[in-house]
């Protein structure tokens, strides 16, 4: 086996791994929100805010901050 082949063997099994590593860190996200209890997702909304979405921008506000 020459050196280069392993190389390459070794850099594909390191995405491979790295690629499982991050879709598993993303599915156990999703689901960690829904565990919590009521108690904890109160305190979370009570600090973050609940989840609301944004009122419109009004006629004449901007977006960019006036600095």
């Amino acid at each position: 086996m020459s050196r280069t082949f392993a190389i390459t063997i070794a850099l594909l099994v390191t995405v491979a791994s790295v690629s499982a590593a991050t879709v598993f860190i993303m599915n156990s996200n999703e689901q960690s929100a829904s565990d919590m209890s009521e108690e904890q997702r109160l305190a979370r909304e009570k600090l973050f805010g609940a989840r609301k979405e944004l009122p419109p921008i009004g006629k004449g506000q901007e977006m960019r901050p006036r600095w």
